[in-house]
């Protein structure tokens, strides 16, 4: 029997993030159906579409919440050491919240929006909120350096840190090669750094 009139619209909505999240966490995306998160929240699979305008909507949700986890995470990062410290710091933060959240981080990468719903406004400020992250700590390596220039090579280093973090998340390193994914990244953080400042010479 349904719990309509012990929930407010919001609290409902709740109920429905927090069982989907759960339910990811459990079996991973596939595992997300409407169905199982009615079951889960005792209301019928109808009510889903009252807080979210589909699936892919809800899934948005979850991922932003997840992006917004993580750029908690690196806004409370120390501000002190040097610049490729600071980078570098960066890059095991991100490596180390993927590794904490991984049948969740799986969504950024598997999840995909259909072309006639296209992806929120506030979904692109998150990850540009991200790439802005990198480029704070990257632009006191870069001195004389444009403005164009540090965006895209924060984007770049963005990119290649995300997807160490995102294969070492869904155990698909160990695939093709042995060893820590903390080395990895550092030894990719550090060698894209040595050309980013051996360029600007």
């Amino acid at each position: 029997m349904g719990r309509r009139s012990l929930h407010t619209a919001d609290e409902l909505r709740e109920l429905i993030i927090g069982a989907s999240t759960e339910l990811i966490q459990d079996a991973g995306l596939g595992g997300l159906s409407a169905r199982e998160i009615a079951r889960r929240i005792n209301y019928s699979p109808g009510t889903l579409y009252n807080s979210f305008e589909n699936l892919d909507d809800l899934i948005l949700t979850i991922e932003g919440r997840l992006l917004d986890g993580l750029i908690e995470t690196l806004s409370a990062l120390p501000q002190e050491g040097t610049p490729r410290e600071q980078v570098h710091r960066v890059a095991n933060a991100y490596l180390s919240f993927a590794a904490h959240n991984p049948k969740l981080w799986s969504l950024i990468s598997e999840h995909r929006v259909p072309a006639s719903q296209g992806v929120p406004a506030s979904y692109r400020q998150k990850l540009e909120t991200l790439v802005g992250a990198v480029e704070d700590v990257l632009r006191p390596l870069a001195r004389e350096r444009e403005d164009e220039d540090i965006r895209r090579a924060a984007l770049a280093l963005w990119a290649g840190m995300h997807a160490i973090a995102s294969l070492s998340a869904a155990d698909k390193l160990s695939i093709i090669a042995a060893g820590d994914a903390g080395a990895l990244m550092d030894d990719f953080v550090g060698t894209y750094l040595d050309g980013f400042e051996a360029a600007r010479r």
